[in-house]
């Protein structure tokens, strides 16, 4: 797997990262403030700016037509393996979050692993989540605030009731993890402390706010309102169409507040889903991409998402190089100036420039563990080969047999051309062995769960 070596980045290396002369370090701007929005099986077809035609998402919609919308992003099938990615930089095949983190499961995000918030509040960042954890909680070492975040707010799994904020009659609210029974529609509630935080910022820190929505994951409820427009659609999507809607006001209010303060022309806005949606074309839409949630095939892995940052990276701009949630680690850390002391190899790379200077993807692959150790997927360059991903694919391979596609000629991933490519079936099988010959036991196993 790629890595990073240890390294301390000065102010004139920024200034690189930046796109300016190093002889111009000391005209760079301020350390931007970040938000990284996160949604919850949001389906990659469903906001306007990705093609979505139903839903109203007017806030999202003007922050991608004002950056980059990345349209090969990639995450992890399910949620908490992405969560673990964006927090360390490393895919589940180093960190060994395959799957979900159940409730009170006696294992997590290793103590070991150093985390965004840690690496950001060496380059003088105050940080802080509000909405939904699931790494990890069965001791206090686990929890957000032992993780590196400043304040804490919200869920640590997933869920919950909206309104009672319960997971099988046990109250999953908590404010610096401690209980919290605060009153409220949860993503309301989440927006409303993600403002607060905004508007009582430390006036002489930059702030990391990682804002992860428990919205749009089922239980799907929301109130009436928010269905009002969408009375042309039937069940359970005319409520995910609602949530979405309330999820999308609530980025508004979060713009609000940067313009309030007077810093959003100096806050760097990124945004995801945490994986595909969760049964396309009945509840969620995830336009051509097959299947979703889960899977392996592009609906399960690739979101939508974008990055904005006004003036500098350039608007309007939509990026089809393959990028992963593991990229913003190095990526933030070299743009902030971070003191990046990593003991563990990173699986990231520094996607600045594909951002803000047209260059290529750094990846010449891509992993895309699936939700058990060796079940996966990689992607080089237009090319994907899934490995064990069971089921049977359109194009008539077995069960457990490899699939090969191109995506650039078969997005939909409906044509399996292995047979038909026997030498590139045999080059990226090979570079998959390599990628994943190290690949860590799964968190959950057995006598692995303590450090």
């Amino acid at each position: 797997m790629q890595s990073l070596t240890p390294l301390v980045l000065s102010l004139g290396l920024l200034a690189c990262a930046s796109g300016l002369p190093a002889g111009a370090a000391d005209a760079a701007p301020a350390k931007p403030n970040i938000i990284y929005i996160l949604a919850d099986d949001m389906g990659y077809a469903d906001a306007g700016f990705n093609g979505g035609k139903v839903i109203k998402t007017p806030n999202l919609d003007l922050l991608a037509r004002g950056g980059a919308n990345l349209k090969s992003f990639y995450v992890q099938p399910v949620c908490s393996p992405t969560r673990s990615a964006l927090m360390t930089g490393r895919y589940p095949s180093s960190t060994g979050i395959y799957s979900v983190v159940r409730p009170h499961a006696p294992w997590g995000l290793k103590l070991e692993e150093q985390t965004l918030p840690q690496v950001l509040r060496s380059a003088g960042y105050e940080t802080a989540i509000s909405g939904k954890w699931h790494l990890g909680e069965f001791e206090p070492a686990y929890r957000p605030t032992q993780r590196g975040f400043d304040h804490q707010y919200g869920l640590w799994f997933g869920a919950i009731d909206y309104y009672s904020h319960l997971r099988e009659g046990v109250l999953d609210w908590h404010r610096n993890d401690q209980p919290c029974k605060d009153e409220g529609y949860a993503t309301h509630l989440i927006a409303k402390e993600a403002c607060r935080i905004i508007r009582e910022k430390n006036p002489e820190k930059p702030i990391f706010l990682y804002l992860p929505f428990n919205a749009v994951h089922g239980p799907y409820q929301v109130p009436e309102k928010y269905c009002e427009p969408y009375a042309n659609l039937k069940g359970v999507r005319r409520t995910y169409a609602g949530m979405l809607s309330a999820m999308d006001e609530a980025v508004g209010q979060v713009l609000a507040a940067l313009d309030e303060k007077k810093i959003r022309d100096n806050t760097l806005i990124l945004f995801s889903s945490d994986n595909g949606g969760p049964s396309p074309g009945r509840i969620t839409s995830n336009g051509p991409l097959r299947a979703g949630k889960g899977t392996l095939y592009e609906g399960g892995v690739r979101v939508c998402a974008f990055a904005n940052w006004p003036g500098r990276i350039p608007a309007g701009k939509t990026i089809d190089e393959p990028v992963h949630a593991v990229d913003w680690y190095p990526t933030l850390a070299k743009l902030t100036g971070a003191r990046l002391e990593q003991k563990l190899p990173l699986d990231g790379l520094d996607i600045w420039p594909v951002l803000t200077a047209g260059a290529k993807s750094p990846h010449e692959a891509i992993i895309l563990c699936g939700t058990q150790r060796g079940q996966a997927a990689i992607r080089m360059g237009d090319w994907k080969l899934l490995v064990s991903a069971g089921g049977k694919a359109k194009g008539g391979a077995a069960k457990g047999a490899d699939q090969l596609y191109h995506l650039a000629t078969d997005l939909g991933e409906s044509r399996n051309v292995a047979a038909d490519h026997p030498e590139k079936l045999k080059e990226l099988r090979a570079r998959y062995d390599q990628m994943m010959s190290t690949a860590a036991p799964s968190g959950e196993v057995a006598g692995g769960l303590k450090e």
